[in-house]
């Protein structure tokens, strides 16, 4: 086993390989090279690059919980909820390809995951029931890595092709006889107001099924 090297370090250095690289860049050759060790030695931590994912999400999803730990609860669940989508997609744009990672990962660490028994007795003390609660959990975090993925998605491309998403050359693609679908791509914008009315129309579904 090579000196020096720990589950925690290899972590550390995947984060930081994934912002400078992206997803694509997280190699197992890479990675050896960054800590300066043969790739065989990551083997002894780490069964295969999904678990490395794994590990990678759970350490955010750590930041995540710190940070829910330490916000008052809202007024009732549909509070809850909304900090819940604003810290997560936070921690998520720390990272480049924040959103992707996550996806598709397991969490390995039981305390983020009994982090949420309060916030279900909360909620079932406010009149959910536990699977109207989970439920709305999990369309709240399914709606924030999608939001997040096209969201990096986005920005990064428009870094390395900025007529990508170019609303002129758009409006020229689609030819005068669909105005309202041009007037539509005007009016698509980006960041925090896109995010926050439509984490607010998704709250307002939950409201109204849930009351």
């Amino acid at each position: 086993m090579a000196k020096g090297i720990t589950r925690e370090r290899i972590v550390a250095a995947a984060l930081e390989l994934l912002d400078e690289k992206g997803m694509d860049g997280i190699t197992v050759r890479a990675l050896a090279a960054r800590l300066d060790v043969r790739p065989p030695a990551l083997y002894w931590h780490l069964r295969d690059k999904q678990e490395l994912l794994d590990e990678m999400s759970t350490t955010v999803m750590r930041r995540v919980s710190t940070a829910l730990a330490q916000t008052a609860p809202g007024a009732g669940w549909r509070d809850d909820l909304a900090a819940h989508a604003r810290i997560l997609r936070a921690e998520f744009l720390l990272h480049r390809d924040g959103a992707r990672m996550f996806s598709g990962t397991r969490v390995t660490d039981p305390e983020v995951v009994r982090a949420r028994e309060p916030w279900f007795a909360r909620w079932t003390e406010q009149g959910l029931t536990l699977t109207e609660a989970d439920d709305a959990t999990d369309l709240v975090v399914a709606f924030v890595v999608g939001f997040v993925i096209e969201e990096q998605e986005h920005r990064q491309s428009a870094e390395t092709d900025p007529g990508r998403y170019s609303v002129t050359e758009r409006d020229a693609w689609l030819g005068p006889d669909v105005p309202l679908v041009t007037e539509a791509g005007h009016l698509r914008d980006h960041g925090d107001a896109r995010f926050e009315r439509h984490l607010g129309i998704l709250l307002d579904g939950l409201t109204a099924r849930l009351g």
